[in-house]
């Protein structure tokens, strides 16, 4: 068992290239949780101890010394009653809670396997609570996994009201002081259709400089509210030490509302987050004595190099999910969608005779959208929540199209959006199976919830769902899902809570799908890309990367993504036109390179010469799909600050230790342009061309050639 005392005030454990530290403080007993590099060990500079300088000098003796280091528990926490934080917190932060200050350290405990490590840091409350910090490690993984727990051993029932799921602190410990100029945070904004923009500001940019006499704490607090994820932010954040090269990242697992927060009271800088609290998302949870309660987890990672060095460790806590799903997905297989085809009014007819044109291809799925079901005459897209079949579009339902998919060699899939009833369906009048907040149904726009917590809906839904997948013959399901929740429904102790244990249930209802139907492929899909979160994708095969369907800014939002989930699991659209140019087919199809082809437009259309671009397209995928699925991304740009009028180009660089996969792209801004990236160690050739440029590898330097404005090219490269 690792010691934490006077004599042993600090345990390190090198995490495969990261040390974490627990270090306690002797002045204080406060046990703090931190990490870095462990071939950086040497370079970490002693910390200053107290401020000086005539403004603290000139301060009563009695507020002397004035200390540069306060360190903050590993574990933070506020309990209901208890008073509010000071240092001008109130509203914008429940960090540093008066609870804290009564808390002592109980013990340390690590757990050592063949395959994995657990840390275990213990804190003990004197009315009867006890926290624990878990660390949980993979031998050779580059991230490890943090939560926290709540342990009520009381006799009385309290409510917490703040618990995030990991507090690192000492950012950075590369310099003694407040490492000024040196400190960034790193995020990726997200709105409808332009999802994953890297957006970086340094802390004096954010106003986080300390104050004069640490007198008040700055924030930086960020997050999201409701039941889409990813609005705003995606549930990530990085700082990085620009002068040591090093940056510390989390990814949290955040199926609704979450937050995230960078803090200072002194020189060195916190990360934290996890769950909403009760002033940002309406959280708390009543624990009844003898009662826990366990945090969401939070990946992290710690990495000497760059934001695609930090992204590689922190998407790679992705894989083990996407290996579960099943076989057939491991191929990336391609997917036809015919929702740009029909928009919103498919029919056996017109999806056979596309079907027909793509049984000629290398497509695999063919998807049936929404406005498969009946609706009244007039009525516009989205009449979810009966699900009839529309016989008129569909002689003899959905079966028959289904098994005719099949004898062309594709498998059917179909789109629900399954968690919402619109207003006019005999669903919509179901009221007492619908979300409510402060005793009325929640309605957005033309939608109620269905509440899922309910086993009845729960029975409803599967009927609905899985015996129509069952029954049909269907081997995909595509869930859309195109409002948010407000911060919390009724059904709990708080608001908070009821969205929380809405979305658990939600969840598990999609586990359901994939017990009952083991062979399925799902896609996440929420209005594209508002669900791109780890839990969710989790239990999907992809997700949408976004309802960008024929934008020039399809290959930036591809190639953000690439920073935030997996490739494998990033399904991009193509949709293609008759009288496209093969230009614009090129720019298109060489984007659904940069995750899963998602085809969908006027097939059937196309002459022969546009029909052989896309045989030629696919022809290089199924190439490409090994460095796909099992890669490593370095991202390379050029561009203007506008996604509506981009320039500049971009060149997305994937590679594995035998193979690379480079997909370049231009914008407007000039006529021409040649990008050149460096490519990795070794000896590389070209091996597979699709596009118009000649590449040229001069050294470890690819010359992608000569490329017009908006075009496209890609090449396959093999090490020799």
């Amino acid at each position: 068992m690792p010691f934490l005392d006077a004599q042993h005030p600090c345990f390190d454990y090198d995490l495969a290239g990261t040390t974490v530290r627990y270090s306690r403080c002797g002045r204080t007993g406060i046990v703090e949780f931190s990490c870095f590099p462990t071939a950086m060990a040497g370079q970490i500079s002693p910390p200053r101890e107290v401020l000086s300088g005539p403004h603290i000098d000139g301060l009563p003796a009695r507020w002397k010394p004035v200390f540069a280091q306060v360190p903050e528990w590993l574990v933070q926490f506020k309990l209901a009653g208890f008073p509010e934080p000071g240092g001008h917190q109130v509203g914008r932060s429940l960090r540093g809670a008066v609870e804290l200050n009564a808390l002592s350290f109980s013990s340390l405990d690590l757990d050592e396997t063949a395959n994995r490590v657990r840390i275990t840091a213990t804190v003990r409350h004197p009315a009867g609570y006890r926290l624990a910090h878990i660390l949980e490690w993979g031998r050779g993984k580059a991230f490890f996994e943090l939560h926290t727990e709540f342990h009520n051993e009381s006799s009385r029932p309290c409510t917490l009201e703040y618990l995030p799921s990991f507090s690192l602190g000492g950012v950075t410990p590369f310099d003694s002081g407040e490492a000024a100029e040196r400190l960034r945070l790193h995020r990726f904004r997200s709105a409808w259709s332009a999802e994953g923009r890297h957006d970086v500001q340094s802390l004096e940019e954010l106003h986080l400089e300390r104050s004069w006499g640490n007198f008040s704490r700055r924030v930086e607090r960020f997050g999201q509210v409701g039941s889409m994820p990813v609005r705003g932010f995606f549930p990530w954040a990085a700082l990085d030490d620009c002068v040591a090269g090093v940056m510390w990242g989390v990814q949290l697992s955040a199926p609704g509302s979450w937050h995230i927060e960078v803090g200072r009271t002194q020189d060195k800088v916190t990360l934290s987050g996890g769950l909403p609290s009760r002033d940002f998302g309406e959280w708390w949870k009543e624990i009844a004595p003898g009662q826990s309660f366990v945090s969401p987890t939070a990946v992290l990672a710690c990495v000497r190099g760059n934001i695609d060095d930090l992204c590689v460790a922190l998407t790679s806590a992705q894989v083990a999910a996407a290996e579960r799903q099943p076989a057939w997905d491991h191929e990336l297989p391609v997917i036809f969608n015919e929702w740009c085809s029909s928009w919103g009014e498919p029919t056996r007819e017109a999806i056979l005779t596309t079907a027909r044109k793509l049984a000629e291809t290398r497509t695999k799925v063919f998807v049936i959208d929404d406005g498969w079901a009946e609706k009244p005459p007039g009525e516009g897209i989205q009449f979810n929540g009966d699900w009839n079949v529309n016989f008129t579009r569909f002689p003899g339902g959905l079966r028959p199209t289904c098994d005719a998919l099949r004898e062309l060699g594709l498998i059917p899939g179909l789109w629900f959006e399954l968690e919402a009833a619109t207003e006019g369906t005999e669903a919509f009048a179901l009221e007492d199976r619908h979300l409510r907040r402060e005793g009325r149904l929640v309605q957005v726009g033309s939608r109620h919830f269905w509440d899922l917590r309910d086993p009845l809906t729960q029975e409803h839904l599967a009927r609905k769902v899985i015996c129509r997948l069952r029954d049909d013959g269907f081997g995909y399901l595509k869930i859309d899902y195109n409002d948010s929740l407000p911060a919390g429904v009724d059904g709990a102790e708080s608001p908070g809570e009821g969205l929380r244990q809405h979305l658990a249930a939600v969840q598990e209802f999609i586990a359901r799908i994939r017990r009952e139907l083991p062979d399925l492929l799902i896609e996440n899909c929420s209005s594209g890309g508002h669900r791109l979160e780890p839990s969710f994708q989790a239990l999907c095969a992809m997700g949408a990367f976004s309802d960008a369907h024929e934008t020039p800014t399809i290959p930036l939002i591809a190639a953000n993504l690439h920073r935030l989930i997996l490739p494998r699991q990033s399904q991009i659209w193509c949709v293609v036109h008759a009288g496209d140019s093969l230009q614009r087919m090129r720019f298109g199809l060489a984007a659904t390179f940069l995750g899963r082809v998602c085809l969908s437009g006027e097939i059937e259309a196309l002459d022969a010469g546009r029909f052989a671009e896309i045989t030629a397209a696919l022809a290089f995928y199924e190439r490409a799909v090994p460095v796909i699925r099992d890669g490593r991304t370095r991202l390379h740009r050029a561009l203007g600050s506008s996604w509506n009028a981009p320039r500049g180009w971009q060149v997305v660089e994937r590679h594995t230790d035998s193979l690379a996969l480079i997909v370049a792209h231009t914008f407007g801004g000039q006529s021409a342009y040649a990008p050149v990236v460096p490519l990795p160690e070794g000896k590389w050739r070209v091996s597979h061309v699709y596009g118009d440029a000649t590449p040229n590898i001069d050294q470890h330097v690819l010359h992608c050639g000569s490329m017009g404005s908006f075009s496209a090219t890609a090449f396959l490269l093999e090490r020799h």
